[in-house]
């Protein structure tokens, strides 16, 4: 009788000629279901325009789209391709380029096994669909904090400072990717690149926008984000965050930094073990912790960021030198559950209604990985071994 692991051992699931053709099929699926209603690609387009004609980024245009437009002004150049095609022709291209930069990230990764490139994409698709079927800008995110990391292992700092930069100009949680240049085997090189790249990303939107517009669209910017943390504290669809979570269970609304401070020591100790960065293990679980954390200590999370933190648990799960165990596979079969799957409708609405979204619920079992992940930092010896 033939099990389900059995099942999904066959070669169609593990064929990487599956996998692309499944990474091309979703953002084009995802573009056609939301023809009719793609306000955040209709918001991203608009900026194009807006930045060209001078008018102001940051205020609504209840004519042209819904909801306020929150990135940098740079974005507006990212964008420019496919705003100045058809709409329904730029959704669709637009979908496909942020799944296509991610599917080459992953395809990357030094994985000691084909397979485990497998696991990632499958593990990671259908929150890639949650955040295609918003146009969501966050699966770029993921593939720029994954590609800088991989160009530091590379020594192709150059390159490395520029998507890390590249990203924060559009959504500053993405500066988070400095967390590799203590990895970095030129660190005088990367900090002139980076200084280097600052200025030239700083000075771009001037070559089609009036210098004066442009600084005072980007104090604007910085204004308007502040503003948009405080509207994200008590809104139900805003700070799927492992802060958003604590604040909405226990009731009690208390500084951030009661819970970041805390975080942000967990998250940096690990960086006085020395003699483990040596082992490219060690490195790869920071990798996967810095794409965990960004989202989970952020405001601005929601259902469809969690592309960037769920890629980092499958990062977690497959590229350590020791064997999981079964209590590591009984946490991603939570996560995938809890995680992934709980916004979709597979869950009934009464339950997503009442509790997955009033209470955060998606951030809990990626925030117990993320536990899990430091204490490993903590402890662990990730010199290579032969895995039992």
């Amino acid at each position: 009788m033939t099990t389900i692991r059995d099942f999904f051992r066959k070669k169609f699931f593990n064929d990487n000629r599956t996998l692309f053709g499944l990474w091309l099929l979703i953002p084009i699926c995802a573009a056609l279901f939301k023809l009719h209603k793609c306000n955040n690609f209709l918001i991203f387009r608009g900026s194009f325009y807006h930045l060209l004609a001078g008018q102001d980024l940051y205020i609504h245009y209840p004519n042209e789209y819904q909801d306020l437009f929150l990135y940098g002004p740079i974005f507006s150049y990212i964008i420019a391709p496919f705003a100045v095609m058809p709409v329904w022709m730029g959704v669709t291209f637009w979908n496909i380029f942020l799944a296509m930069i991610l599917y080459w990230a992953i395809q990357k990764l030094p994985c000691e096994k084909p397979s485990n490139h497998i696991f990632i994409l499958w593990f990671c698709a259908h929150d890639l669909l949650t955040a295609l079927f918003m146009q969501q800008f966050n699966v770029a995110i993921a593939a720029l904090i994954i590609a800088s990391f991989l160009c530091v292992e590379k020594e192709k700092d150059v390159w490395a400072t520029l998507f890390i930069l590249l990203g924060a100009f559009v959504k500053l949680y993405t500066i988070v990717g400095l967390a590799f240049f203590f990895f970095s085997r030129h660190k005088i090189k990367f900090i002139v690149s980076f200084l280097i790249w600052g200025v030239v990303l700083f000075l771009l939107p001037m070559l089609i926008a009036n210098p004066t517009y442009i600084i005072d669209t980007i104090k604007e910017w910085f204004y308007t984000l502040v503003v948009k943390n405080g509207n994200n504290l008590h809104t139900m669809r805003q700070n799927v965050s492992l802060l958003g979570f604590i604040h909405k269970t226990t009731g009690c609304w208390f500084s951030d930094l009661w819970i970041v401070v805390p975080a942000m020591i967990l998250f940096v100790l690990p960086y006085f073990r020395v003699g483990q960065y040596k082992n490219a293990a060690f490195r790869y679980a920071w990798l996967a912790s810095v794409l965990m954390f960004v989202v989970l200590f952020s405001t601005g999370s929601e259902s469809s960021t969690y592309i960037i933190p769920i890629a980092g648990v499958a990062i977690w799960y497959i590229t350590v030198p020791w064997k999981r165990n079964k209590w590591d596979i009984a946490l991603m079969v939570f996560v995938f559950v809890f995680s992934s799957l709980s916004s979709s409708d597979i869950f009934p609405k009464f339950v997503k209604t009442h509790f997955i979204m009033p209470y955060a619920i998606k951030a809990l079992p990626v925030s117990i990985v993320w536990f899990k992940l430091c204490y490993e930092l903590y402890t662990k010896d990730y010199a290579p071994r032969k895995i039992e």
